[in-house]
């Protein structure tokens, strides 16, 4: 059910029905040229759908913006920062917490967000003790990918724009997948990556990781359904 689409007299019922409110949280960058900006957003938020319909849970308005610092300088990017990204985090939070929500449920769709979901996690931990607060990025997706996919990973923990997004884009929003375009490119990502700030652009001008012409929407059912059904054992644990 989505939250936006209640009205004021009714959605209080709604709210004690339930409980868990499910944010949709991604990003606004560059995904090649088969993909739009908003691949991440689009990925969060039906993913999230399923999700709701799964847990009998309030699918929130999708959180549109995210830290996308790696990427930033490729056009069409937007970013913010990780500070903002928490504040606003911890604001919704709190307010659900106010409203009655008792599990709160971030679904990622954007690599990046990582590090703010888990310190406004942390945050909410503190403010909202009686609140379960979640930080999802398709959880048990390494191992169900390694299963499909048929090239090596370009990087351990990457992956973007590349077989396997693409393959959940083409499960999750088909309709905005242009496979005619995909491209294979696989960088040479350099150590210093890992431990240094490293602009994409140092390693990629296409801003794919992999061979994104081997996406199929059964190698993105594969892993989404895992993923979802992870998230769904947690959230009912």
């Amino acid at each position: 059910m989505e939250f936006q689409y209640q009205n004021s007299y009714e959605v209080k019922d709604k709210i004690d029905q339930s409980k868990i409110a499910i944010l949709p949280i991604g990003a606004v960058e560059a995904h090649g040229p088969h993909l739009p900006l908003g691949t991440d957003n689009l990925l969060a938020e039906r993913l999230s759908a399923k999700l709701a319909e799964r847990v009998n849970g309030l699918q929130l308005p999708t959180l549109p913006y995210g830290q996308v610092w790696s990427l930033r300088n490729f056009p069409g990017s937007i970013n913010i920062s990780n500070d903002a990204l928490i504040h606003m985090l911890v604001d919704i939070g709190e307010s659900l917490y106010k409203q009655g929500f008792a599990t709160f449920a971030m679904v990622n769709g954007h690599l990046g967000n990582g590090t703010a979901l888990k310190e406004a996690a942390r945050a909410l931990y503190e403010t909202c003790p009686e609140m379960r607060v979640f930080y999802f990025f398709y959880p048990g997706m390494n191992q169900a990918a390694a299963e499909v996919r048929e090239t090596d990973s370009a990087h351990s923990t990457y992956f973007h724009a590349c077989e396997i997004e693409t393959s959940y884009m083409l499960y999750l929003a088909p309709e905005y997948v242009e496979m005619d375009k995909a491209i294979t490119d696989i960088p040479d990502i350099p150590m210093h990556a890992d431990v240094t700030p490293t602009p994409w652009e140092e390693f990629t001008k296409t801003a794919v990781l992999g061979d994104a012409k081997l996406a199929t929407k059964e190698k993105g059912k594969y892993i989404v359904d895992i993923a979802l059904e992870n998230m769904v054992k947690l959230i009912n644990m």
